[in-house]
């Protein structure tokens, strides 16, 4: 799971900081709200926003999220308790709503339930190839393929993307994070999986970057 967490609360931030990744999370913490207008949203599967803010609204960094990425779950953490608050969030799309104080362990267990709630399908077909997205497990015609671990990051982004033409640079951000990659080593793993998927199951956009195609878009080139 990686997490965006919008909190200038040094202390606060920090503790959740420490507590989700000791759950294995990877958390992205912004003190400094201005540079979420920055940030590629989609390579996080949730959002933690406080509402009471040093330069913006929390209420409209909400808004602007959504627009930006519509299915991107976003939890509310906020000291402000009225129904009132509440009833603006969610009318703007918040998907939860959590008050300070809290206990660690319910703001773990909300942001699970959140991530459930948007996953894709734990299986995936492509073609005659499933990926158990849970288990971590790819087979073609009934045997298990067993492919790299980086391979396997490509390939579940391109899943959780597909049927988008994603920038090559947004798939090495996402994939290797902070490492100095070139294009080059992408298009090896690229090649990784086309060795085990179907003819035309992912599609080159010169300049741009790469498309899994969705089921139909397989079916129509066998």
């Amino acid at each position: 799971m990686r997490v965006l967490l919008i909190e200038d609360n040094e202390l606060l931030g920090e503790s959740v900081e420490e507590y989700l990744q000791a759950y294995g999370i990877e958390v992205r913490w912004i003190k400094d709200e201005r540079e979420v207008e920055f940030e590629d949203l989609s390579v996080y599967d949730v959002v933690i926003l406080d509402l009471m803010l040093r330069y913006y609204h929390g209420e409209d960094i909400l808004v602007d999220i959504k627009r930006r990425n519509p299915k991107l779950p976003v939890l509310i953490l906020t000291a402000k308790h009225r129904i009132e608050d509440k009833e603006v969030c969610f009318n703007r799309g918040a998907d939860d709503y959590l008050t300070k104080p809290f206990e660690p362990k319910e703001l773990l267990l909300r942001l699970k339930a959140l991530t459930r709630r948007g996953k894709v399908s734990p299986i995936e077909k492509i073609g005659d190839v499933q990926v158990d997205l849970e288990r971590g497990t790819v087979f073609k015609e009934g045997r298990e393929v067993r492919i790299s671990k980086t391979a396997w990051e490509l390939l579940s982004y391109l899943i959780k993307h597909r049927g988008e033409i994603l920038p090559k640079e947004r798939i090495i951000s996402y994939v290797w994070k902070d490492r100095a990659v070139g294009e080059d080593i992408l298009r090896t793993y690229i090649k990784e999986l086309r060795k085990i998927l179907p003819d035309g199951a992912i599609i080159t956009y010169k300049g741009r970057g790469y498309k899994l195609v969705d089921e139909a878009g397989i079916k129509d080139r066998d």
